[in-house]
């Protein structure tokens, strides 16, 4: 009989990017690079795990942006030509190295992996929802909610009908998409505040996930610490992440990411090859970019990139099944220690965000395929499953009042609040404002009800908080500047046309077009609480 509960959680998000008005923009490419090296090799683990009969058990969110770009018919063509280019590069990489016995083999592989990727998409007809959501239809797989836009919903509570409508906008997108109603929510960035549980629990979800200290500083302190969930008084669950567990898998400093069989991420053929061979395959404009084909593997720290050793899939692969099985062996060890400890099973919750799968760590996808079935296989201490069947199993916890909290820097809000973004806050509250302002209105005519549904989902994609976020890293900065404020523009010209009663239609049906998130929204869900 096992004795406590290992919970792998993956948090599968990308912010909103869709620009039908232009034949290419770079930031689109996130979502291309995502579905090759994260959400397709998870599939691929998840089939055949199934296929070998391992009743595997995980929890995944998948954000209402992200969602919606995979089920884009513009996107899905335009992945579809992404990866038909990465295969004539892989074969033409081949063809160019035949007498570079090392570079060919890793080239042959590089056109094996995106062969497999391109039966797969073709396989579910380019929709990875659906098949996404066969494994939780099986019940191996949880699927989650977010907030609609990653709105980080702390830097919101001002105004309350704000954060309900990320709230509710992501619940009712994930009952339109997977067919009934969401169990739990990732709360965008961890981050909680106190009094956010009862508008989760009005929304009819039951536990949410926040960072291990939100739950160490509840009142009162928890007896178990965030080796048990705790339930507030509305009786949703917070179920806090697991600090040392977390920290093996995503730290490439002390985690297992680090290490030097791994495939080197910043040393990619779109900056290395000759320029005229490798331009078919970078930007339009000549620029060079990262062509997901990279060669070379970490080696060893403090190398410059010019020292990199060629990369082996074989040996990384044996260094992923050797850390998984080292994540196996601790999760037994703490578990042991725990149980001695609390005379009960404990849980270990594990967050990562998904796209350090194989996006970020190449091999991580292998990893959780080596991590599934050994646990399967080899140990008997603990049993893997997903969030909702745990609640289920274990349904009496300690009632607790959370700790303002977030995953981030220092572990409260300041990443996302400080001097590199708090310009957006006062345009972001104003036009929280003017759409709880707009929400009491009854629309004259069809033209004003899209238009009120359209500033709706302007404000969402301006809160997003994806673009705070960027701005604090210092990459593709500009970006996510003009996304603010092109949101913040297209909001404030609709406040200002509906007010005067002279809608541009014309312009109202390119804004449509373009941001088209949440075709079936209601601007009233801003009406006062």
């Amino acid at each position: 009989m096992a004795i406590g509960y290992v919970a792998l959680v993956l948090h599968a998000h990308l912010p909103f990017v869709r620009h039908p008005e232009s034949d290419y923009v770079l930031e689109e490419e996130w979502l291309y690079e995502a579905i090759t090296e994260t959400y397709i090799p998870l599939l691929q683990v998840f089939e055949g795990l199934k296929q070998d009969g391992i009743d595997f058990k995980i929890t995944m969110s998948m954000t209402p942006p992200l969602v919606s770009m995979l089920q884009d018919p513009l996107l899905q063509e335009r992945y579809n030509h992404h990866l038909a280019m990465l295969e004539e590069l892989a074969e033409l990489e081949v063809e160019h190295n035949t007498h570079n016995g090392h570079i060919r083999y890793l080239a042959e592989h590089y056109a094996s992996e995106f062969n497999k990727a391109r039966q797969l998409w073709e396989r579910y007809d380019g929709d990875l929802v659906t098949a996404f959501k066969q494994f939780q239809d099986s019940n191996n797989l949880e699927i989650i909610t977010c907030g609609a836009t990653h709105g980080y919903l702390p830097l919101m509570k001002m105004y309350p009908q704000a954060v309900w409508a990320q709230i509710q906008v992501a619940c009712e997108h994930y009952e339109q998409t997977f067919g009934r109603a969401p169990r739990g929510i990732w709360l965008p960035e961890c981050a909680y505040y106190e009094g956010l549980e009862r508008m989760l629990a009005d929304a009819g979800l039951r536990y949410f996930l926040t960072d291990g200290h939100g739950i160490l500083y509840a009142r009162p302190r928890p007896r178990f610490g965030s080796y048990a969930p705790i339930f507030t008084e509305t009786g949703v669950a917070a179920i806090g992440r697991d600090h040392e567990s977390s920290q093996q898998v995503w730290s490439s400093e002390v985690g297992y990411p680090g290490a030097a069989e791994y495939r080197e991420f910043y040393k990619d053929l779109g900056w290395e090859a000759d320029y005229e061979y490798i331009k078919p395959y970078i930007m339009p404009n000549g620029q060079r970019k990262n062509t997901g084909i990279k060669y070379h593997k970490i080696t060893g720290r403090g190398l410059g990139l010019s020292d990199k050793a060629l990369y082996d899939p074989y040996w990384a692969r044996e260094k992923a099944a050797e850390h998984a099985g080292n994540f196996m062996y601790n999760r037994e060890r703490q578990v042991e220690h725990l149980h001695g400890i609390m005379h009960r099973p404990p849980i270990i919750v594990s967050p990562y965000d998904a796209e350090l799968f194989g996006h970020w760590w190449y091999e991580g996808p292998w990893f959780i395929d080596y991590l599934f079935r050994k646990s399967w296989y080899d140990q008997g201490t603990y049993q893997m499953t997903h969030l909702a069947d745990y609640l289920v199993a274990n349904s009496t916890q300690q009632i607790c009042q959370p700790s303002q909290s977030s995953w981030g820097y220092k572990g409260f809000h300041e990443y996302w609040l400080n001097e590199t973004n708090a310009w957006i806050y006062p345009h972001l509250h104003k036009a929280a404002e003017r759409m709880i302002e707009l929400s009491r209105r009854e629309p004259a005519d069809e033209l004003e009800w899209r238009a009120l549904n359209q500033a709706a989902r302007e404000v969402l994609l301006a809160q997003s908080s994806d673009w705070a976020f960027i701005m604090r890293t210092g990459t593709m900065v500009p970006y996510a500047v003009r996304r603010t404020r092109s949101h913040l523009m297209r909001f404030n010209k609709l406040y200002e046309d509906i007010n005067i009663g002279k809608i541009d239609s014309g312009w109202l049906e390119k804004v449509e077009s373009m941001d088209n998130i949440f075709p079936k929204v209601n601007y009233r869900v801003y009406r006062p609480l």
